[in-house]
């Protein structure tokens, strides 16, 4: 997909440059998408793993763009958040479950792509990257969701290897998954200093789970770890050093969260604006209604900033931007851009009305999805608190100053 012809667009970039190969390309997975994934969700349960679905993709080479150093000799390269960004937002404008597999898909293999040995890439992505093998990432517990640092799940010294204790719970395709991207404590006393990594088979003996069901169905399921033995093998980076290697994944899948929502709101606004010219009310069009054409214009002009921001955060990722402005625009464009969509969708209903209400209708599948965007991989008011810290940071009150 790489290319040296290059072009401004505000419909896709944040004064980003697209490769023109590229948005056909894009054009061409919203194809994929309609006509090749879609059949493929109607016809499955939402809340479990669809494993036909995900082989689709893989057949299709979507799972592949998210993976692209597979295949060759050298280290991983990373992953272009500019590009899952709009990979993520063009499947989501035409199926939400299909965007949420793949976006599972990738969270789940990130870490094996970036921390695991040669042995356990050569073991696990290629699978992966087929959809043969459904990956699965499992950091959230009980009592450590936002609040990553906090997971108490461990990890016990048994000879050369060590031994899983504890639960996880919102954990992405738990219990179908083939291999986890786990997380646990190895050195409980140092926070998230001892925090390790492993690629956890989900066949080992002591793995066990069940599924969660949510207000939009989706495969998350809850993890009980019962002895469950890992070896030096299994190890993903460094040991006490996985918390890094969660926050890497996340860095680079936040974005992409708020590319999701842009997807889900553009399919809003798009009916909507339909809506609004084909609705006759009062003896005129609903969208000439200045009270309806005034809010599309609001939704219209939140959503496009809400994309801007998504693609400068994914920009910044690509470019190697320093840490904290990476994290800070991370986070800015996660919770904007969710926050938005929320709004999109809620606007796009209120103008359908009892139309929008329809069980099965757009809308309201819309209106169920869009909601957990604004919770996972950092609540809204977290990434409010990271943006704040990082404006505060370097800054210090002038000497004898008062409020």
């Amino acid at each position: 997909m790489a290319s040296k012809t290059r072009v401004d667009t505000g419909e896709f970039g944040a004064g980003g440059k697209v490769d023109v190969p590229l948005l056909q390309a894009l054009e061409e997975v919203r194809a994929i998408a309609r006509s090749g994934l879609a059949p493929l969700t109607a016809a499955a349960d939402a809340g479990r793993v669809n494993r036909p679905l995900l082989e689709a993709m893989g057949e299709a080479g979507l799972l592949g763009r998210l993976f692209p150093s597979l295949g060759s000799e050298d280290s991983p390269s990373d992953v272009s958040a500019t590009e899952l960004c709009l990979l993520r937002e063009a499947i989501a404008s035409v199926d939400t479950h299909a965007e949420t597999a793949l976006a599972l898909q990738g969270l789940g293999g990130y870490p094996i792509l970036q921390a695991g040995t040669d042995e356990i890439r050569k073991r696990w992505m290629p699978a992966i990257a087929a959809g043969k093998a459904v990956a699965a990432f499992a950091l959230s517990e009980p009592g450590a969701g936002s609040d990553a640092a906090a997971i108490e799940a461990r990890a016990v010294r048994d000879g050369e290897g060590w031994r899983l204790y504890g639960e996880k719970s919102w954990i992405s395709n738990a219990p179908e998954a083939d291999v986890y991207s786990i997380f646990v404590k190895t050195a409980p006393e140092a926070g998230s200093r001892g925090v390790s990594a492993f690629a956890l088979p989900g066949d080992r003996p002591g793995v066990s789970g069940e599924h969660i069901d949510l207000l939009a169905p989706h495969p998350i399921g809850r993890l009980v770890l019962d002895g469950v033995h890992v070896g030096p093998e299994d190890l993903l980076g460094e040991e006490n050093k996985g918390f890094r290697v969660a926050m890497r994944t996340l860095n680079l899948f936040r974005p992409s969260v708020g590319a999701f929502a842009v997807g889900m709101a553009r399919s809003a606004l798009d009916a909507a604006v339909m809506h609004g010219e084909s609705r006759v009310a009062f003896g005129a069009a609903l969208a000439e209604q200045q009270s309806v054409s005034h809010l599309l214009a609001e939704m219209a002009t939140r959503l496009e900033a809400a994309r801007l921001l998504v693609y400068a955060a994914a920009s910044a990722y690509d470019q190697r931007d320093e840490q904290e402005k990476q994290a800070r625009l991370s986070a800015m464009a996660k919770y904007f851009a969710t926050e938005t969509a929320q709004f999109v969708i809620d606007g796009a209903l209120q103008i359908h009305g009892a139309r929008g209400l329809v069980n099965g209708g757009l809308l309201e599948h819309l209106y169920r999805e869009v909601r957990a965007t604004r919770i996972y991989e950092g609540a809204t008011e977290v990434q409010r608190t990271i943006v704040a810290r990082s404006l505060r940071k370097g800054v210090r009150p002038a000497d004898g100053a008062r409020d």
